[in-house]
């Protein structure tokens, strides 16, 4: 039990250290730019405090439960040597994990308001679901039959471009976006648990090399799917947007306040967590028929996960996005875009140092590579890419120009450092791009991105407003692999091996 609390106040020590570049933002723009103290600070600092209170429970979760789990899982069928056992496995933990995911609900009603239905929300989340586990199947193939990674990101980043010079203006934000909304907190870990356990309970498999790579899978295939969905939906001209269908976009998941909006708030975090559960808990007493080792402390474990993620989401909510929302108003006051590009760069490498998937996954990376990567830099370079990445799709709004250049464009350049880059870096390369998109980043720069839409005149919330996730995904992976490619050189220059 001591130890358990050491771990724990451990985890919550951490997770203040990472939550200060958001403040250190928030408060230098306000008082340095906007010279004014934030209305409800006393707030804004006690949901900091919630949202480390949050992270520590969830990270001690993950420890206690998801992570063992789906290593063991991955493991004990690895060792019955059942291929379409695997593969069942694979889809399951991929639509299940994702059907109830709250942030693609959310981008989904939001997008069946905006488009006035012609994207139903339902729909969309089967799509996406469905692709998943999909890709699940797929990459849980992939690491059995050891195939490298590099021609399975290279054919599907083509057709993502392939697809995208085809797909009508209205469905590839929102396509890229709904890519990104399916590695979250909960998601990444175990899916990066199962790739990781499964590469190490294989005779001549690496982890790092073919361990990572199915998030990288997630996020890619339902761009693709979506945008195919989309050019069946906008075949037919019809009207798209309004200012009805905004105001009713903005009113969606607006919750009632009090008592009855925590119970809902806590209620989705165990729908958000329960199919993955349920799944776990079918393969393990009825495909596997053995009991879970340590019960209990699973038990604990997913309690935590929920709890934490709670805790997670409302810190958020009270401290931090009503000040977000504040602010973003007050920049685009100004007589220059310059500031708006400033905080989007700067919120953009807040939020990502803050992503706790991505400590997550940083951590099991820097085990896996023994020595070849080190966390900490990996989180900074990922942070770069984002802020990179979000300051340019904010110009791509401001601008007016078509996310249909920039997309290719980016994802050419990825595939081209693919090529170049060095084979154990290209499956985390891919993986660290999806875990940017979590909780904490994906409501931040939707905000964002909608609320410059709708402020500058001959935008479109559902043509302009999407599509910044998309931009905090491409461009991390351009980050790592470049230094990686630099590392390599560098040390081919002094003689030595990388």
């Amino acid at each position: 039990m001591t130890q358990q609390l050491k771990d724990f106040l451990d985890a919550l020590w951490h997770a203040l250290r990472n939550l200060t570049p958001i403040l250190v933002v928030v408060v230098s723009f306000q008082a340095l730019l906007l010279r004014e103290w934030p209305e409800g600070g006393l707030s804004m600092a006690a949901g900091l405090l919630v949202v480390a209170l949050g992270i520590a429970l969830f990270l001690r979760g993950l420890e206690l439960s998801i992570f063992p789990v789906g290593k063991r899982l991955a493991n004990q069928f690895a060792r019955r040597g059942s291929l379409p056992v695997l593969l069942a496995f694979g889809f399951a933990i991929g639509f299940s994990a994702v059907v109830a995911e709250p942030a693609l609900i959310a981008v989904a009603e939001q997008a069946e308001a905006i488009s006035e239905g012609r994207i139903e929300a339902l729909t969309l989340r089967l799509i996406v679901a469905t692709s998943v586990g999909l890709v699940m199947a797929l990459g849980v193939l992939r690491v059995i039959l050891g195939h490298p990674l590099h021609p399975y990101m290279i054919v599907g980043y083509l057709s993502v471009v392939l697809v995208t010079f085809f797909a009508p203006k209205e469905i590839v934000g929102l396509a890229y976006d709904s890519g990104g909304v399916t590695t979250n907190i909960v998601t990444v870990p175990l899916i990066a648990a199962l790739g990781l356990g499964l590469a190490a309970s294989i005779r001549g498999r690496n982890p790092l090399i073919d361990g990572f790579g199915l998030v990288a899978l997630a996020v890619m295939v339902p761009m693709i799917s979506v945008q195919l969905y989309g050019i069946l939906v906008y075949a037919d001209p019809g009207s798209l947007i309004d200012g009805e269908a905004m105001a009713l976009a903005g009113e969606a998941g607006k919750l009632p306040g009090g008592f009855l909006a925590m119970l809902m708030e806590l209620f989705e975090m165990l729908r958000d967590v329960l199919p993955i559960l349920l799944v776990v808990l079918f393969f393990q007493y009825a495909i596997l028929r053995h009991p879970l080792a340590n019960p209990l402390k699973v038990g604990i474990g997913f309690a935590l996960v929920i709890v934490g993620l709670y805790a997670f989401v409302v810190g958020l909510k009270l401290g931090l996005f009503p000040i977000g929302e504040r602010m973003a108003e007050q920049l685009i006051g100004f007589d220059t875009w310059l500031w708006v590009y400033l905080f989007a760069f700067a919120i953009g490498f807040a939020t990502t140092m803050a992503e706790p998937a991505l400590i997550a996954v940083g951590q099991q990376a820097e085990e896996a590579a023994a020595g070849k990567i080190r966390g900490d830099v990996i989180r900074l370079l990922v942070a770069f890419g984002v802020a990179i990445g979000i300051t340019l799709g904010v110009h791509r709004i401001i601008s007016g120009d078509s996310i249909h250049y920039y997309i290719i464009g980016g994802y050419s350049l990825v595939i081209l450092l693919t090529f170049l880059a060095p084979r154990y870096i290209v499956a985390l390369a891919f993986d660290l791009g999806g875990v940017t998109t979590s909780e904490v980043t994906v409501p931040l720069v939707t905000a964002l991105g909608i609320g410059l839409a709708s402020h500058i005149d001959g935008r479109s919330a559902l043509i302009d407003g999407f599509g910044l996730i998309a931009f905090a995904s491409i461009f991390p992976i351009v980050t790592v692999m470049s230094y990686a490619i630099l590392v390599e050189r560098m040390a081919a220059l002094r003689g030595e091996s990388p």
